[in-house]
């Protein structure tokens, strides 16, 4: 049983690593390029996509700290990352993401919500989540190599 643990604390964070990756960095931008993409529909289509990542990443964290659990048994510093995961996540769905929800309502109204550096807040927390993922798999990853020597 140990081993299904042991995978899902490498397999989960890679996963919403990509998607973080994907969504965040890939698509947002491109889609903006798609011909007869106006900026309320692409306004529209972010926000969708956006409030999906949400809930994906806390089942995704919610199944992390699950696996965290068992034995064998993570560390202090685990705990610090994987709250940090937490914090972070909580900080993007509940703080930035219904501030960026309410600009973009006020621009697919047509109206001008003025300059606002909240894009660059979001897109630094999601900066924040990837480090803390890849520090979270390359300890768990040291950790596996070591049980499998």
């Amino acid at each position: 049983m140990a081993r299904v643990w042991i995978s899902l604390r490498l397999v989960v964070p890679a996963v919403w690593f990509g998607m973080i990756l994907a969504l965040s960095f890939i698509e947002t931008p491109l889609k903006f390029l798609a011909p007869g993409i106006t900026l309320p529909i692409g306004l529209g289509l972010g926000r969708i996509v956006f409030w999906a990542l949400a809930i994906a990443g806390w089942v995704l964290l919610l199944v992390l700290t699950i696996a965290a659990i068992p034995r064998p048994r993570i560390t202090r510093a685990d705990v610090i990352v994987l709250a940090a995961l937490w914090v972070v996540l909580g900080i993007e769905t509940f703080l930035i993401r219904p501030a960026l929800s309410a600009r973009s309502d006020v621009i697919i109204a047509g109206g001008d919500p003025g300059g606002s550096s909240l894009h660059y807040v979001y897109i630094a927390a999601d900066l924040v989540l990837l480090a803390l993922l890849l520090v979270w798999s390359m300890r768990m990853l040291r950790r596996h190599v070591r049980v499998a020597e």
